[in-house]
């Protein structure tokens, strides 16, 4: 197909048709005059050409550009056209460049559907766009790239204009859809405006967009609004130039207002739920010639209904309260921000200072308010910090941890409540829920409240995350050291509900051994199940962690494990697990990490479980789950039995010591007696089995002399000891306390030493066997090593930004 353009030389327009950029073909134009890759045809010229293959459209773009004066000449008011006809289909560039003096401004407006300012790369749907150049003597500045389908019904530009219009090759387009309106001095870079008739959202762009507002310029936004709307201004994103003189700034004319113009700077909060138009300014500032930075402004316009409960208040009270924030928000913040064009929610602390995002401090009173449809979007997240730094003036006291009736009575769902623990090296936190006590949330145990806490320590190398926890379980008290965060959440619209029982207290109590303890008391009819922190990633390294389980007194508690081993190899030190039950005499049941855990065993007193970690050879952590249930007491029939046995056994013992006095008396020469002080012949666990003290009874006079006390000196060549073959653990024989059990030193933590002759290990140990180790412990107040790493260680204003309407030729 072959192609006629006949250009007149009064259009002052010039065609050229051309490869696209970057793109190697062999299609070429063919003329009379030869083959070629580029065609300008210019004013007055007839030019008849065709391609050299079927699909020029991949390859070739056209670029039709007018030059209009309007300086010298009349201007050509009125609609703008696409000349000249008879194209071929490629892609076009229509470009319109008028003359203007700058003291009569040109005004360019649109016809529906009007247009919409884009940010620069981002593409139109269908693909046509325009772009609107303002030109000041020999300086140019980008006003904007637009799609169709928006709000930009206007644009008013001081001097000349150069306006671009891109059509891809298959667009229907048949006109321009602007005109050249009039003539008129702004005194300004340029004037836009946006009218918007319903609930709608905008996005408007400064001049020059990103690369920044020229300086010392003015320019303005007009808003048209129906009277009976409310528009909202925000600002998303904004950077400021380094003035020397004057100052950036926005300033707004408001109708009805008593401060026109009213200035506000670019970080602060803007006006919202104004009522019908207005219009906004951006003023820049004489820039440091070395350094003039960017001014550079991005806002979203907002428009919608007024709503119903615009006037009603809600009082947030937190005079009284210190070193806290309350932010409400939109569901899903600050990680979730919906987009601009979806209606949004406002909050606003009086009726012309709204935002999506509003955070209230303590130690004042608001009263705020929702322009919002649904409230049931908008979520409560607040903050609280409590610090200690001398255990003197806080050991005693007492905080509780629950959240205020400011917030609670709001109709608003609270997402989260943040307690921050603050304290130095040597106080640790204590956290206790007295009535309600705590679960742990476990997957055989799961919490189904409408609230929980999750509890973290801070410790100097790492974060121990203790776990999840709810109301209605076992722990009555959590020990930890260094700073702790709590957060309670709330899931579903219960908690208003159950928020009246709150029971959480915490305190800080001086420096504690552990990492962490937990208290447990459960209920003799539960099942517990309690887990390592940091689950499912296991311990840190050298971490130490103890439970303290009270076992009711006609109770029987049995431990059991949810594994056999603890699933880890040791690089440096050894992990432990210590069992011991709080009663005299009681030996410690202690299990390395390449041992057999202990099988499920019966415990009669309360008892401590301390897992401590080594550093594992890889990524795996120790992680531990352990359960605890409870019976009645049974009363053994082998130990009715032995009582029974015993006292036959003590009655016939006193017959015949009766019947040896008496025979005694009948002889003359009694044999002589012995009193031997060192003998015990009291029944162990069993006090005061006997009606009168010791030292008035006779059990301690022996009538005959055993042969064994006659003999008794031959025992003592062997010093009265015994050297062991092999090293073992000695029964613990001190005084049972309140402090958890806790690994060995490091100096018995390694394996014990065999000779190579030894003969393989015998099988594991089982619940009725001895227990493999037991140790003694070191006495209270002395110090003991249980395998952690490191413990310490503005211009004049009084001018109105907009002149007369009449002057501006903004109104028709």
């Amino acid at each position: 197909a072959s192609f006629t353009i006949s250009l007149h030389k009064v259009d002052n327009t010039t065609v050229t048709i051309k490869l696209r950029p970057s793109v190697s073909t062999n299609c070429r134009i063919r003329t009379k005059n030869g083959i070629k890759s580029e065609l300008k045809i210019k004013p007055g010229e007839n030019v008849t050409f065709a391609f050299t293959c079927s699909t020029p459209e991949k390859y070739f773009i056209t670029e039709i550009q007018k030059n209009i004066d309007c300086v010298s000449g009349p201007c050509p008011f009125g609609d703008v056209h696409l000349y000249p006809p008879g194209l071929p289909r490629l892609n076009r560039t229509y470009i319109w460049d008028v003359k203007a003096s700058t003291k009569a401004g040109l005004e360019l407006k649109f016809s529906t559907p009007w247009l919409r300012q884009i940010e620069p790369g981002e593409t139109c749907p269908d693909s046509i766009s325009y772009n609107i150049n303002s030109c000041i003597d020999k300086a140019t500045v980008n006003i904007g790239t637009f799609c169709r389908n928006g709000s930009v019904s206007r644009v008013k530009l001081l001097g000349g204009v150069v306006m671009s219009l891109h059509l891809p090759w298959h667009s229907p387009l048949t006109t321009s859809g602007f005109n050249i309106a009039n003539r008129a001095s702004i005194k300004r870079l340029c004037i836009i405006e946006s009218i918007l008739k319903g609930e709608s959202s905008i996005t408007l762009m400064s001049p020059n967009y990103p690369l920044g507002f020229p300086e010392d310029e003015l320019m303005t936004w007009q808003f048209v609004i129906p009277s009976n709307m409310r528009a909202s201004v925000f600002f998303h994103n904004y950077s400021l130039s380094n003035c020397e003189r004057k100052e950036e700034r926005v300033e707004y004319y408001i109708p009805g207002s008593p401060s026109n113009p009213e200035v506000f700077k670019l970080s602060d909060s803007q006006p919202a739920n104004i009522a019908g138009s207005f219009n906004m300014s951006l003023q820049g500032c004489d820039q440091d010639a070395q350094n003039p930075g960017i001014l550079r402004l991005l806002f979203q316009v907002v428009v919608q209904h007024p709503q119903v409960d615009e006037n009603v208040t809600y009082l947030v009270d937190l005079s009284k309260e210190k070193n806290m924030t309350v932010t409400i928000h939109l569901e899903g913040w600050p990680s979730h921000v919906p987009p601009m064009s979806e209606p949004i929610c406002l909050i606003c602390k009086d009726p012309r200072t709204c935002d999506r995002v509003l955070t209230l401090a303590s130690g004042a009173a608001y009263r705020i308010s929702f322009l919002c449809k649904d409230l049931s979007r908008l979520r409560i997240t607040a903050e609280k910090g409590i610090g200690c730094m001398d255990i003197r003036w806080c050991q005693r006291k007492i905080y509780s941890l629950s959240v205020p009736k400011a917030i609670t009575k709001l109709p608003i769902r609270l997402h989260k409540f943040i307690w921050k623990l603050l304290a130095t090296d040597l106080i640790n936190v204590e956290i206790t829920s007295p009535s309600l006590k705590l679960q742990q949330h476990v997957p055989e145990q799961r919490c189904n409240t409408s609230y929980s806490y999750s509890i973290v320590s801070a410790t100097p190398e790492t974060e121990l995350n203790l776990g999840v926890f709810c109301p209605g379980g076992s722990i009555e008290k959590i020990q930890m050291r260094n700073n702790i965060t709590i957060s309670l959440k709330t899931f579903g619209k219960g908690f208003f509900n159950e928020s009246i029982p709150q029971d959480l207290k915490m305190s800080f109590v001086p420096h504690i051994k552990d990492e962490c303890t937990f208290t447990v008391s459960p209920n003799p009819r539960a099942k517990v199940y309690l887990q390592t922190p940091n689950w499912p990633y296991g311990l840190p390294p050298y971490v130490s962690i103890s439970w303290f389980v009270a076992v009711p007194s006609k109770q029987t508690a049995r431990l059991g494990f949810s594994k056999d081993r603890m699933g880890i190899a040791c690089e440096t030190g050894r992990a432990y697990v210590n069992i011991k039950e709080e009663t005299p005499g009681a030996e410690e049941i202690v299990r390395r990490e390449d041992e057999l855990l202990p099988q499920p065993r019966n415990m009669h007193h309360d008892f401590w479980v301390n897992v401590s970690n080594c550093k594992p050879v890889d990524k795996t952590q120790l992680a531990l789950q352990f359960w605890v249930t409870f019976a009645d007491k049974q009363i053994d029939l082998g130990i009715i039995l032995a009582v029974v046995a015993g006292a036959g056994v003590l009655t016939a013992i006193g017959l015949t010591v009766c019947c040896v006095k008496k025979k005694k008396k009948k002889t003359q020469n009694p044999m002589v007696g012995v009193y031997n002080a060192n003998v015990n012949t009291q029944m162990p666990g069993k006090k005061g089995f006997f009606g009168k003290g010791r030292q008035n009874n006779e059990s301690h006079v022996y009538a005959v002399i055993d042969d064994a006390v006659v003999y008794g000196h031959l025992l003592k060549e062997s010093n009265g000891s015994v050297a062991p073959e092999v090293d073992v653990y000695r029964p613990f024989d001190g005084p049972i306390g309140s402090l958890p059990p806790s690994p060995p030193p490091f100096s018995f933590r390694k394996d014990i030493k065999r000779s190579s002759n030894t003969e393989e290990e015998p099988p594991p140990l089982m619940d009725t066997d001895q227990d493999t180790y037991t140790f003694a412990h070191q006495k209270l107040g002395q110090s003991k090593d249980n395998g952690n790493a490191n413990e310490k260680d503005k211009g004049d204003t009084s001018v109105p930004l907009l002149e007369n309407k009449e002057r501006d030729g903004l109104v028709e």
